[in-house]
């Protein structure tokens, strides 16, 4: 091996770490934010339904940038909107940290939410980047690994800090990691040409998709707040939210008209035409409809039916992001050696199992009952996860990398607020019952994935 090929090695190896940061911090900022709620309530003397804007604020941000900015990469260069994403991320954290007001801290998230959009869009395509293409699967692991991470750690970070701080340091902290990922992440990623041919920003498309992506997101938000809702009398929904979600749909009939026969559209349609694409993204929707059902229901479930506290419920459910931490890398190496399709396709099995044997759990049953079903879950979710994202990544041609991130964002997006949503119609028409009926519907949409995940096989044979 020539010193060349070492040097190369330890530059992308400096550069994967510089990424996944990036990754890490916008994802573990999201979680611990929401175990800080109840604190700024008290601190800021406002209500729970005023403070927790403050995350939705974030999410909100996040999903109204995600295609713009998938594009903007394409445009001027996946290395420069990534970058600009850390500058953003980190200085609306500092923002944040010093907000005396609680409307000031919301628009600190929400600027904080468009630097972590940056970095999330166009993460997958950065490591396209770095990732020789027999090797990308091990990439797209690591990505689903520090999401894992942030994921399990969030919680728990969370409440270190506050038991020995204030609130504000759950912002403040990020802006040394901050400093130092922009850091790393300017020495070691090289740039990438901006794709060929000359493009002009949509900004109309751009609107449009804002719009339609807002009014989606408050709508199911409004459903799945339970407004308008009598829990075990049936639903009766306020027409606030029915009128947000009626209005996301016109506006997305009008972006998809707009976008029509553009060769590089702000919405991926031209990607959606390619059918193994189209069929994970159908894929990668129906698992996070089951997760969010699952996520939502096991609470309810645990702390109402089987007399568990808080604690005990959030100890049970760890299991569930902590083994996808163990999982991703070796789901990745399996994607690369088979056919992703295949992996993903049998990891999607396992999860709606262990949705099923969550389903069927003894009246009574041990907390050591609980935990392997969860893990199962777990297990499941993390060995679809990487094989699926590494067939919507490398399906998509080279220069329209940045689409492809921008559409696993979308599709997970999508799924986490249609879950949400149905979560809501169970609790709202069964009451307490609806968290069993929830997790049949988790079940019902993993099995409906493997469906999918089994013709995309048929079809691209």
């Amino acid at each position: 091996m020539t010193n060349h090929t070492q040097e190369q090695q330890r530059v992308n190896y400096w550069a994967v770490i510089s990424v996944l940061l990036g990754s890490f911090l916008g994802n573990l900022d999201s979680s611990i934010a929401n175990v800080a709620l109840p604190t700024i309530a008290h601190d800021m003397t406002r209500t729970a339904a005023q403070t927790v804007w403050v995350v939705t604020a974030y999410q909100l941000a996040v999903a109204v940038s995600v295609l713009p900015l998938a594009a903007l990469g394409e445009m001027i260069g996946f290395k420069r909107v990534f970058l600009g994403g850390v500058v953003v991320f980190t200085a609306a954290s500092l923002a944040c940290a010093a907000a005396p007001s609680l409307p000031l801290l919301i628009a600190a998230r929400s600027v904080q939410g468009v630097g972590g959009a940056c970095m999330a869009t166009i993460v997958p395509a950065l490591l396209r980047q770095v990732y020789p293409p027999r090797l990308v699967g091990r990439g797209i692991a690591l990505l689903g690994l520090a999401v894992a991470l942030s994921a399990a750690l969030g919680p728990t970070v969370a409440a270190g800090i506050l038991s020995v701080a204030d609130w504000r340091w759950l912002f403040a902290v990020n802006v040394p990691l901050g400093v130092f990922g922009l850091c790393l992440a300017s020495a070691t990623l090289a740039p990438n040409a901006p794709s060929a041919g000359a493009r002009r920003f949509d900004y109309t498309g751009a609107l449009l998709s804002a719009g339609a992506i807002a009014l989606f997101i408050l709508g199911v938000g409004g459903l799945g707040a339970g407004e308008g809702q009598a829990p075990g009398y049936g639903l009766k929904f306020h027409a606030l939210p029915l009128i947000e979600i009626a209005l996301a749909c016109i506006a997305g009939v009008a972006l998809v008209r707009h976008q029509r026969g553009r060769p590089a559209p702000l919405v991926p349609l031209d990607l959606l035409r390619i059918p193994i694409l189209a069929l994970s993204s159908l894929t990668s929707i129906c698992s996070y409809v089951a997760q969010t059902l699952a996520y939502l229901a096991l609470p309810f479930m645990l702390q109402h039916q089987l007399a568990r506290t808080a604690t005990t419920t959030g100890l049970l459910v760890t299991p569930w992001p902590l083994v996808i931490v163990f999982v991703a890398p070796l789901a990745g190496r399996l994607s690369d050696r088979h056919a992703p399709g295949l992996v993903g396709g049998m990891g999607l099995a396992i999860m709606a199992a262990g949705l099923c044997l969550l389903i069927g759990l003894p009246a009574e049953p041990s907390n050591l009952d609980i935990v392997w079903r969860v893990a199962i879950c777990g297990i499941g979710f993390g060995f679809f996860q990487t094989p699926n994202n590494r067939i919507m990544l490398t399906s998509a041609p080279h220069e329209r990398s940045g689409a492809a991130g921008g559409l696993m964002t979308m599709a997970r997006m999508i799924g986490l607020s249609l879950g949400a949503a149905l979560a809501a119609v169970a609790f709202g028409l069964y009451g307490q019952g609806g968290a069993r009926v929830a997790l049949m519907g988790a079940a019902l949409s993993a099995a409906l994935g493997v469906i999918v995940g089994v013709v995309r096989v048929v079809r691209t044979r």
